[in-house]
């Protein structure tokens, strides 16, 4: 189909699919889990299929070794993806929140009501759990959405978007078109172009991806292009906890967006040799001079350097990092704080791993990506990061003449 018939079909969906209840949209999600769990072998199948032919792409440079960790769909994985979908159900109702009630005058009262956002269109690489995260939050947030996913997980995309479909099917009252799904480049280059139909694009790959998006649309982009996340070993550190905390944001999930990738030590930290000999030991590659320290590794590989003080850390970070995470390992508090309010990240952290920067551990749910914006919304974007507002104006009759000659005055009394 061509495309903007499909985004006109998603902009049509959006309307219908902004008044649905509650209790529609938690069934829809519900029967989208039971569906993932009883489809499981077919997706493990699918994803077999991308990871032979993403092998090949890998020796001969086309992806890399990253992207294809990312791709890989284990049991784990799945159930935390199907888990992921019956929390979201849990959550709240974002839609329809009145976030103020005010009366202007007697009879004349407004209302600032939470509603969705209308068309989002998600383009992202690896990771085909993408899909089911970005299609059950915006179900429960009451949005449409046109998910363009890369040609590495094309099998995976494809059975995973047609299990949720077919699940939707079965839903007395649930919209047709909500969830739709493009493949090829040629559908990105006609939704950059689309802003009739679509009100924001959220890109979830690396930085090529999302500076290339940034430059070729006028439609606003929600999205982080680099994950150039540090952690600063202040010289009150505790040896033990930083040893800890340093090894799991590099190598619990280490192509992560969120996995350390420059450590910054205090000079008068008194283990350094210690404690870089306990980071190497767990498999990490230390580098002490790297070509840029804007890089990110995404591999068992971390940038070193030592500081003079917190304010050569802080100037650090706030000039090569990506304002993604950054954290701070010291016992002073004082020092804690002030890292915390002049780093310009979305997330900045106090003694605990960069791991932590994710929408499920926030307890969102799941996300649609972490934002850098600053801007509607910023870190892990949930459910409130997918609605926005309206204003609504509830009056007896009233005209704005009145005021103006003086006849009548405003009283602008909170009712909430």
């Amino acid at each position: 189909m061509d495309f903007v018939k499909i985004a006109s079909a998603a902009k049509e969906a959006s309307l219908k699919v902004a008044d649905l209840s509650t209790e529609i949209k938690n069934s829809a999600l519900n029967k989208i889990a039971d569906e993932l769990e009883a489809n499981s072998d077919k997706i493990f199948d699918a994803n077999k299929a991308d990871l032979l032919d993403a092998q090949k792409l890998v020796e001969t440079g086309e992806i890399t070794k990253s992207t294809f960790n990312r791709l890989k769909l284990d049991e784990n994985k799945m159930r935390d993806m199907i888990q992921g979908v019956r929390d979201i159900a849990k959550l709240p109702d974002p839609v329809n929140k009145t976030l103020l009630k005010r009366e202007l005058d007697s009879g004349l009262v407004l209302e600032k009501i939470s509603c969705p956002i209308g068309v989002l269109g998600i383009i992202f690489e690896a990771r085909p759990d993408v899909i089911s995260q970005i299609s059950s939050l915006a179900i429960k947030s009451s949005n449409a959405v046109i998910l363009k996913g890369g040609k590495e997980a094309v099998h995976t995309n494809k059975a995973i978007f047609e299990i949720i479909n077919n699940a939707l099917d079965k839903i007395q009252g649930f919209p047709k078109n909500v969830i739709s799904q493009v493949f090829s480049r040629d559908d990105v280059a006609e939704m950059l172009k689309c802003d009739k139909y679509i009100n924001l694009i959220i890109p979830r790959g690396g930085n090529k991806l999302v500076k290339f998006i940034k430059e070729n649309t006028k439609i606003p982009v929600l999205g982080h292009a680099d994950g150039i996340c540090h952690i600063f070993t202040d010289e009150s550190a505790d040896p033990e906890l930083a040893a800890r905390v340093i090894i799991d944001a590099k190598t619990q999930y280490p192509s992560a967006c969120n996995a350390v990738e420059t450590l910054l030590i205090h000079k008068n930290f008194p283990q350094k040799e210690e404690l870089l000999k306990k980071i190497s030991s767990a498999g990490v590659e230390l580098i002490f001079n790297p070509d840029s320290w804007a890089f990110e590794y995404g591999e068992k590989k971390l940038a070193v350097k030592t500081v003079d003080n917190i304010d050569e850390a802080i100037s650090h970070i706030n000039t090569y990092g990506s304002g993604h995470t950054d954290c701070i390992l010291t016992r002073d508090s004082k020092n804690a704080e002030k890292f915390m309010n002049q780093v310009d990240s979305a997330g900045v952290y106090h003694n605990v791993s960069t791991r932590f920067a994710d929408g499920f551990r926030y307890g969102f749910g799941a996300e649609v990506g972490i934002s850098t914006n600053k801007t509607h919304a910023r870190g892990p974007v949930g459910l409130d990061g997918l609605v926005i507002y309206k204003y609504k104006l509830r009056g007896e009759g009233q005209i704005v003449d009145d005021y103006a000659k003086g006849i009548k005055h405003f009283n602008h009394k909170d009712l909430i």
